[in-house]
C-alpha cells in the first residue's frame, strides 16, 4: 500500500474504477428483482433493457483493466450498497400499492445519476491522464446511462408518477 502521500490521480482512477465495477454488478443483480416488482409493463421493459446494457457496461470495464494491465477487481462501494437497499425497502414497503412503480423508478434514477457522476469523473480523469481508448469505452456507458436516464424520466413524467398520484 502506498503512503497517502504517494498517491497519484493514476491511484485514485483505479480504485473508482474498482469502484464502479462493483457498483455494476451490484445493479446487474437487482436490475431483474426490480423488473420483477415493476406493474408497469413499460418500466418492467426499461429494466430488462437496462439490464442488457449493464452486461455491455461490465465488459467495457473489464477492457479498461485490461488496457492499465491490471486484473478487474470491484471494491466495495457504499454508495450504491445504501441506494440499492433503499431500492429494497421501498420493493418491501410498498409492495401492492399503486406509489410501488414511482418508488421503484426513483430509485433506478439515484442509480442512474450515481453512474453518470462516476463515468464523468473517470472521463475526465481518463482524459488528464493519457488514456485515449479509456476514454472512448467510458464515453459509450457514459452515453448510454444519459439516455436511460432520459428514458426513465419520461416514463415518471408520462405515466408512472401520475398512477402513483391517482
Amino acid at each position: 500500500m502506498a503512503a497517502a502521500k504517494d498517491k497519484t490521480l493514476n491511484d485514485l482512477f483505479l480504485d473508482t474504477l474498482k469502484d464502479i465495477y462493483y457498483a455494476e454488478k451490484q445493479i446487474l443483480k437487482t436490475l431483474p428483482k426490480m423488473a420483477k416488482a415493476a406493474n408497469s409493463d413499460k418500466l418492467r421493459a426499461a429494466f430488462e433493457k437496462h439490464e442488457g446494457e449493464t452486461e455491455g457496461q461490465i465488459e467495457r470495464l473489464e477492457q479498461i483493466f485490461e488496457l492499465l494491465g491490471k486484473p478487474a477487481r470491484g471494491k466495495t462501494c457504499d454508495a450504491i450498497n445504501g441506494i440499492i437497499d433503499e431500492g429494497k425497502e421501498i420493493m418491501d414497503e410498498y409492495k401492492g400499492t399503486d406509489a410501488l412503480d414511482a418508488g421503484l423508478l426513483a430509485a433506478a434514477q439515484a442509480v442512474e445519476h450515481y453512474e453518470i457522476s462516476r463515468y464523468g469523473t473517470l472521463k475526465t480523469w481518463a482524459g488528464l491522464l493519457g488514456m485515449k481508448d479509456a476514454v472512448k469505452l467510458i464515453d459509450q456507458t457514459l452515453q448510454q446511462e444519459k439516455t436511460t436516464d432520459g428514458t426513465l424520466s419520461k416514463l415518471a413524467e408520462s405515466e408512472i408518477n401520475y398512477e402513483a398520484a391517482a
